[in-house]
């Protein structure tokens, strides 16, 4: 589904990324995982077109991603929930939510019933603005906006950053629902290794910008952690 080749990235002099590669297949669930500032979110961004990628291609279903903006990666089929959710707070959640409305392929201009049914909170807090609800609950409406698109492939930049245990589980389960009811594909990053063990069916692990190990969940073994993980 989502092919990434020796992409290569730079932030002015620094090179953040080197020849990174990443198969994502439909209906897997891979997790990105490393340290900070070992280059993740820069990789997702780049996959999403918020960042332009030195050398290497991206494409997705076939489509080269290379010219694509990212409204356009949006309307392939791509949600992302980036880092800190960033909703916007002095929107109400009904506006946030047909905030992805706007850049939809097709389809009917009203949100999906499914957001309402996977996160019943939202629906009774329609009116409120976004900057007023907890954590939990802003991830829950960023979650709900990439799914108003109803893509086919789901990115998630750490879904479970500062939010209440829970929240946590609750997310977890929600992403393996979409996953294995609904055959959503989902990559995410993840640092909270328990999560991440319960959730992904994949890992790849990025250190200094480099792909360093990959495999089946279950061969994220401690050794694994041991060596690329620990600080």
């Amino acid at each position: 589904m989502l092919a990434v080749k020796a992409l290569n990235h730079f932030y002015g002099g620094s090179h953040t990324l080197w020849d990174v590669d990443l198969a994502v297949s439909a209906g897997s669930r891979i997790c990105l995982i490393g340290r900070n500032g070992m280059g993740k979110t820069t990789l997702l961004k780049c996959i999403m077109g918020l960042e332009a990628a030195s050398s290497g291609s991206i494409t997705f279903e076939g489509s080269d991603l290379s010219q694509c903006p990212a409204e356009q990666r949006a309307r392939l089929g791509i949600g992302y929930v980036p880092q800190g959710r960033e909703i916007f707070s002095q929107l109400t959640v009904e506006e946030n939510l047909r905030v992805g409305l706007g850049v939809r392929k097709n389809g009917p201009r009203r949100i999906p019933d499914r957001v309402f049914a996977l996160f019943p909170a939202l629906k009774q807090m329609l009116n409120r603005l976004g900057g007023d609800l907890s954590g939990g609950q802003q991830q829950q409406l960023a979650i709900g906006r990439a799914l108003v698109l109803e893509p086919k492939l789901l990115i998630l930049d750490e879904p479970t950053e500062g939010i209440q245990p829970n929240i946590v589980h609750e997310i977890g389960d929600i992403v393996l629902k979409l996953n294995k009811e609904e055959g959503l594909t989902v990559l995410l990053v993840e640092q909270k290794l328990p999560f991440a063990r319960r959730v992904a069916s994949e890992f790849c692990i990025l250190d200094k910008g480099r792909r360093v190990a990959a495999g089946s969940i279950s061969e994220l073994t401690d050794q694994v952690v041991r060596s690329h993980l620990s600080v």
